[in-house]
């Protein structure tokens, strides 16, 4: 079975990661020279992140069926 006090300490660091990551998002989106690829894979690790979150937030949901 999965470790609750694991998930919950890996989410903490995943939300982490994603706010530094809408920060830095927003500093590129405002910097002149803007780098579109850059921000473009900012972008999709962000999503990425939000993935993980939801996944490991959903193992920490008891399983209904058991």
């Amino acid at each position: 079975p999965p470790d609750p006090a694991k998930i919950t300490s890996q989410l903490i660091e995943l939300r982490i990661e994603h706010r530094d990551l809408d920060e830095a998002i927003a500093r590129l989106a405002t910097s002149i020279d803007s780098d579109e690829l850059a921000i473009k894979r900012l972008k999709k690790r962000k999503l990425k992140i939000k993935d993980m979150i939801a996944y490991l937030e959903n193992q920490l949901i008891p399983d209904l069926d058991a």
